[in-house]
């Protein structure tokens, strides 16, 4: 019998302009919003915030291409694309940065050279080794 561990990514999940949601959404597909979100995003994904999109919470992603407005934690595995007119209002922790001229970002970077890993897990400390 086989075992089923994940489930298929490739899906895109839509989400309107004039959409408006409130509460948690956790897929492992690619999300584009165009609406609003109050409440945290969690994708195995891609996220594509576009320029009426908004979200008032936490993101955690692969990736990350953002149009529209961020207010809160944004933690991005590999890169976070800023676009023109981006408004990040929050903490960014990512391992790969692009921001367009025009882009507002109001707090914190946190950036991780760990491609596969990015900021968007918590590391384990390692301990450091003895020059002896």
């Amino acid at each position: 019998m086989a075992k089923y561990t994940e489930t298929d990514n490739s899906t895109i999940n839509l989400i309107s302009n004039g959409t408006d949601i409130t509460g948690d959404f956790k897929t492992n597909g690619d999300v584009r919003l165009d609406g609003s979100l109050t409440g945290n995003l969690n994708t195995k994904g891609k996220v594509v915030i576009g320029p009426t999109g908004k979200v008032n919470g936490e993101v955690i992603c692969k990736n990350s291409e953002v149009s529209g407005i961020i207010e809160g934690k944004i933690m991005v595995a590999q890169l976070l694309s800023l676009k023109a007119s981006s408004k990040i209002h929050g903490d960014i922790a990512t391992s790969k940065l692009s921001i367009e001229p025009g882009a507002i970002f109001s707090g914190n970077c946190k950036m991780s050279d760990n491609d596969n890993d990015g900021g968007a897990t918590p590391k384990e400390k390692v301990p450091e080794k003895s020059g002896k």
